[in-house]
């Protein structure tokens, strides 16, 4: 990978078969064995970042979202004591 600044080290224990898996997968595809870790955890990684920041809503959750949006309900005691608690407890 062009580009690549290396300074930083990542280490984890494997066993001997996820070591021969991994070896056997990077030689199918003509890479070492790291590159093939790094790219495949990085992989990994921004799939899992992507999940994070996307919300995935039904149909009917959807509508259910912009109805509140366009007509929200008015603030009751009960969300007052709830967002009072949250600041208590996050000191916001």
């Amino acid at each position: 990978m062009p580009g690549r600044v290396r300074g930083e080290r990542l280490e984890t224990p494997v066993s001997v078969d996820q070591k021969r898996l991994i070896e056997h997968a990077a030689a199918l595809q003509g890479r070492t064995v790291p590159d093939f870790v790094l790219t495949s955890v990085q992989d990994a990684a921004r799939r899992v970042v992507e999940e994070h920041q996307s919300l995935d809503l039904s149909v009917r959750d959807g509508q259910a979202f912009v109805q509140a949006l366009v007509e929200p309900r008015p603030v009751n005691e009960r969300l007052r004591d709830t967002v009072r608690r949250y600041r208590e407890k996050t000191g916001v």
